[in-house]
């Protein structure tokens, strides 16, 4: 009871502290445990709660008894109903079969190949042809057993731990595709005044609000050298100069493609990066009051930037390496595209191919393990928690405690020696 007690505690002051950071004006950030909370041994009465977390800029996956504390964001994970077939496929132990089951699973259309498979078993179900609610609806889908969700890590707390078969003997947990996937990252499409964002993908064919928004942070001849850089703003003579923009009449617009995403636009704007952080919040490619399933670069780890850099496991390793050596230069996607450089260009086309990448997250979970006094009693229950809305929430949330210990060896020593 001690512990269920202190499971719900943790949750009420995990709760606060997001409440807190909201009423800062840090919303969309994770909170940092080094500053900002307690996670590791907290006490509640005669309880203690620890809430497991990950640490997303190692470059190798943890190793023995290894567990890390904290929230864990889940805008650093890819998430399964927008995620491409691109993206999926470089998850570990993923097939391209697999793949392509997750898409016809949420795909609307009912048309996919794998939707044959699902009246076919004992007992029989449909595919669902909507979007997944849980990860764990993952279990559902054709070909996804329980090593490829799972992999090594039975007890999903991020160690290898000595209950856990190391099946290749490398001495390194190597998790299923549960540890990368979400279902509920999202961010507001509004500006922090919840006026409009602009849409990158009709902005040039309306290029107004993009201009008053450049001439109010930059003045109008940067303003126009800028427009001019993207093909919006003619030359003397009425050409483009963006590549694929047509002519047009002297002193007005052309007809350029649609920016693909806030990195394309960023790179042919040719902008510095101070300039872009200044402007980045205001641009969007969707309509509606939300946008899902933007992985945050800041926060992502190495399996799913490599998802994201097309399997370029050594542009993902640069992207670490440089968050870590530039921890106050993040401040928008701008940074990506400066780590990258000209040494990874493919990597750097495939996330211009889209709108795939933000600096901002408003999902977390809370996996919080408690004990009871004397190291007895002993539960498990994770928490997604939403701040998106202005206001925090629960999401979801799920008992683990079946899977057993998950605070690793070094914490049952330290409750065995009191």
């Amino acid at each position: 009871q001690s512990a269920d007690q202190a499971i719900e505690g943790a949750s009420r002051y995990l709760m606060q502290v997001l409440t807190t950071q909201i009423a800062n004006g840090s919303n969309g950030f994770i909170p940092d445990p080094t500053y900002g909370y307690q996670c590791d041994g907290v006490p509640v009465g005669d309880a203690r709660f620890w809430v497991i977390g990950r640490d997303t800029n190692l470059l190798t996956i943890s190793g023995p008894g290894q567990v890390r504390f904290g929230l864990v964001d889940e805008g650093s994970k890819l998430n399964l109903n927008t995620a491409i077939s691109n993206q999926l496929v470089w998850l570990p132990r993923m097939t391209a079969d697999i793949a392509e089951a997750i898409l016809d699973w949420r795909d609307t259309n009912g048309n996919g190949a794998t939707v044959t498979f699902y009246p076919m078993q004992q007992p029989s179900y449909l595919c669902k042809n909507d979007p997944f609610e849980t990860v764990d609806e993952l279990r559902l889908v054709y070909g996804a057993d329980m090593d490829i969700l799972l992999g090594e890590d039975a007890n999903r707390n991020g160690v290898l731990d000595p209950s856990e078969t190391d099946e290749n003997q490398n001495n390194q947990l190597d998790p299923g595709i549960l540890e990368y996937l979400t279902v509920y990252s999202r961010e507001p499409n509004t500006n922090s005044d919840g006026s409009a964002r602009i849409n990158l993908t009709t902005v040039s064919t309306t290029p107004a609000p993009l201009r008053s928004l450049l001439q109010t942070n930059f003045g109008s001849t940067r303003a126009d050298q800028i427009l001019s850089n993207l093909g919006l703003l003619a030359s003397s003579s009425g050409s483009g100069n963006r590549p694929g923009g047509g002519g047009g009449g002297g002193g007005g617009t052309v007809a350029v493609r649609p920016f693909r995403g806030p990195l394309d636009f960023f790179i042919l704007s040719k902008m510095t990066e101070t300039e872009f952080s200044q402007v980045a919040t205001n641009f969007t490619t969707v309509n509606g009051p939300f946008f899902e399933g933007r992985v945050n670069v800041n926060t992502a780890n190495l399996m799913v930037l490599t998802c994201l850099l097309g399997g370029d496991a050594g542009a993902a390793q640069q992207l670490i390496s440089y968050r870590q050596s530039n921890p106050n230069g993040l401040t928008s996607i701008a940074w990506v595209a400066t780590a990258l450089g000209q040494s990874y260009s493919t990597a750097l086309q495939s996330l211009e191919g889209g709108d795939y990448v933000t600096t901002r997250s408003y999902q977390f979970s809370a996996d919080i393990a408690a004990v009871g006094p004397h190291g007895r009693g002993y539960r498990r229950v994770k928490f997604i928690l939403d701040t998106s809305s202005g206001t925090p929430q629960i999401l979801y949330r799920q008992d683990l405690t079946h899977l057993g210990w998950a605070l690793g060896a070094e914490v049952r020593k330290k409750l065995n020696a009191t």
